[in-house]
């Protein structure tokens, strides 16, 4: 009985990779540790609040998962671009400096890490809906158009397979660069880190070195989880509107497959918590598919790599001394519905899910 309370605490150690450093959420808050240009660890503990700790609703099953995964999103990329700016990935030398650079560090300042986020996170989704739902859709009516019999009734398995594919592909290809086989190391150093405490092990180089670097709580086996589980759900939704899955109908298709994401999310992020704290042979066989890619997403890491791990984690065993870093949206006053929307928006300081 002890060993599985135990186990339960575990999940709820988090986190994620950065450049040149990782970023976790555990019972002592969120802790981000970097390895700076002059070769020094910087880690920085910030309190944190969930957005389900003002909102009841919004930490109820199958409502979490979507919530949490933005709150995630939303903090994920935040620490992601302040790693970014802390270890000179984003600097250059003045020589190096175009006009236009020097045009928008003249308009935007301090806020030009903002604006850049912006546009990458515009562009980013653009990329995703234009890979991910417009792309196998306009891939599937191309060959059913050309071909002497019709395959209209497996429209949903045929886009979930070209869907896997692309998905596949494109990993495959982003680990080739040299700064993402990079952060794959550190990526791979949080998981070893996080088995190396689940197992209840003293967290030095030596026995987190020695840890799996597949974890079935990591967000590449969510993202693997919830194309499965659009293939199913579409395959409800195409069978009961036949119509929309007609080739004269595709952006009626895309736009009910987008409707359906929030409900796949939900449902992909209860899979995970669930995988998370048990074993048995029917998780094992769902969960595979993720623990496979995460052979592309995940790198072996090297000692100094393993240390900002290490002290990472450390950092939210505890409770942190430091005053709240973050902006904390839990107000004393009474809200209104109205206030919700803006919370959303406004919780980039939050953490979300216990996925990893």
């Amino acid at each position: 009985m002890k060993n599985r309370k135990e186990k339960q605490e575990f999940v709820s150690v988090g986190g994620q990779a950065l450049m040149e450093g990782i970023m976790m959420r555990g019972p002592g808050g969120l802790a981000m540790s970097l390895r700076l240009p002059d070769g020094t660890i910087e880690t920085t503990n910030r309190t944190i609040k969930q957005l389900k700790d003002k909102y009841k609703l919004f930490g109820w099953p199958l409502v979490r998962g979507f919530v949490g995964f933005i709150e995630s999103m939303i903090l994920g990329y935040k620490c992601l671009m302040e790693s970014a700016e802390k270890t000179g990935f984003d600097s250059s030398g003045e020589e190096d400096t175009s006009k236009f650079d020097k045009w928008l560090t003249k308009h935007f300042g301090p806020k030009l890490m903002g604006v850049i986020g912006v546009i990458s996170a515009v562009l980013g989704f653009g990329l995703a809906f234009l890979l991910f739902f417009y792309l196998p859709s306009f891939i599937f009516d191309t060959i059913n158009k050309y071909l002497s019999f019709d395959i209209i009734s497996f429209k949903v398995i045929i886009e979930g397979i070209i869907r896997i594919i692309l998905f596949v592909s494109y990993m495959a290809l982003v680990a080739m660069m040299k700064d993402i086989k990079r952060l794959y190391m550190y990526h791979g150093a949080e998981h070893k880190a996080i088995f190396c405490y689940e197992s209840g092990e003293e967290l030095t180089i030596e026995n987190v070195r020695k840890q799996k670097r597949f974890h079935p709580r990591c967000g590449t086996s969510f993202i693997f989880v919830m194309i499965i589980l659009s293939i199913l759900i579409s395959s409800v939704v195409a069978l009961v509107f036949p119509v929309l899955t007609e080739p004269g109908n595709r952006a009626w298709w895309m736009l009910v497959k987008l409707m359906i994401v929030p409900v796949i999310m939900s449902i992909g992020y209860e899979f995970i918590r669930y995988a998370g704290c048990h074993h048995n042979i029917f998780i094992k066989i769902l969960s595979a598919p993720g623990l496979w890619m995460q052979r592309i997403t995940t790198k072996e890491p090297t000692d100094d790599i393993i240390e900002v791990g290490i002290a990472a984690l450390k950092a939210v065993l505890q409770k942190p001394e430091s005053e709240d870093l973050l902006n904390d949206i839990i107000d004393e006053g009474e809200t209104n519905e109205n206030d919700i929307l803006a919370d959303i928006i406004d919780s980039s300081e939050m953490p979300g899910t216990d996925i990893i």
